[in-house]
């Protein structure tokens, strides 16, 4: 096997239909997908996300925008990443919260902390209304490999209470950033930071190569906070670059951004 996984024999790819784009206005997005009836495993799974690939659910996905390529695949190499001083300012901030892993499963505790989150950060969203059964079917699915979540508590002065949970898929070689909620009433800790700060931590205690961190869209604010975790290597198409601490990550082409949408 190579360092990035075996490439699945026989994968089936399809391409969806366009559809109002979840992270830019006024565009329409489509995605490549894998077939999701296909087996996977973890070495497979390695080396689609090394092809710009994400999971959601038990869909494996990357987008193909007509003349749009803003949605960037990034991941974080872990040996060679420095938190910088914000980073280390939200560690601090932090450093009063225990934390854990356990196994993907569902909690009723979770999911509670999960519908707050939406309500209060993604109120008009199209999970926001969704049941338990699309809680697992989002996060907990079983897709052919090993998902862990990753539980921030606090210690004191109310020891235990719950404040974040980071989903986190477990490949050969890395670690693949899922999907974060956290407590909205907790917003100054910056806790999506300090789960991803956990993730590379974790990452660095076994031993991995990268934590994977979805995409970066330099313009949605929800996205953007992904390219601040240098060095950072982006997905082109065709390799991977590197970009270290104070290098502009890639902008789109001006002509491909004004086809698209």
């Amino acid at each position: 096997m190579n360092r990035d996984g075996d490439r699945p024999a026989g994968l089936g790819l399809y391409l969806t239909g366009e559809q109002p784009c979840s992270y830019l206005p006024a565009r329409q997005a489509r995605s490549l997908f894998v077939d999701p009836l296909a087996r996977l495993d973890g070495a497979h799974y390695r080396w689609l996300l090394a092809q710009g690939f994400r999971r959601s659910g038990r869909f494996v996905y990357r987008p193909a925008c007509r003349g749009c390529r803003r949605c960037i695949a990034v991941r974080v190499p872990v040996a060679a990443f420095a938190p910088d001083r914000a980073q280390r300012r939200c560690a601090r901030r932090n450093a009063d919260l225990r934390i854990a892993l356990r196994p993907a499963e569902f909690v009723p505790e979770h999911f509670a902390l999960y519908r707050r989150y939406l309500a209060t950060r993604h109120p008009d969203g199209e999970m926001a209304e969704g049941d338990a059964n699309d809680f697992c079917r989002f996060l907990l699915d079983p897709w052919g490999g090993e998902t862990e979540l990753l539980e921030l508590r606090t210690a004191a002065p109310r020891a235990g209470r719950l404040v974040a949970v980071a989903v986190t898929d477990v490949v050969p070689g890395a670690l693949s950033a899922i999907y974060t909620f956290f407590d909205p009433d907790e917003a100054e800790r910056s806790l999506g930071t300090f789960a991803l700060l956990c993730q590379i931590a974790e990452a660095r205690r076994r031993g991995l190569d990268q934590v994977y961190l979805g995409y970066w869209i330099e313009d949605c604010r929800k996205m953007r906070y992904k390219g601040r975790f240098r060095p950072l290597e982006a997905w082109d198409g065709q390799t991977w670059r590197h970009y270290g601490r104070g290098a502009p990550l890639p902008t789109p082409p001006a002509d491909a951004a004004r086809r698209s949408g």
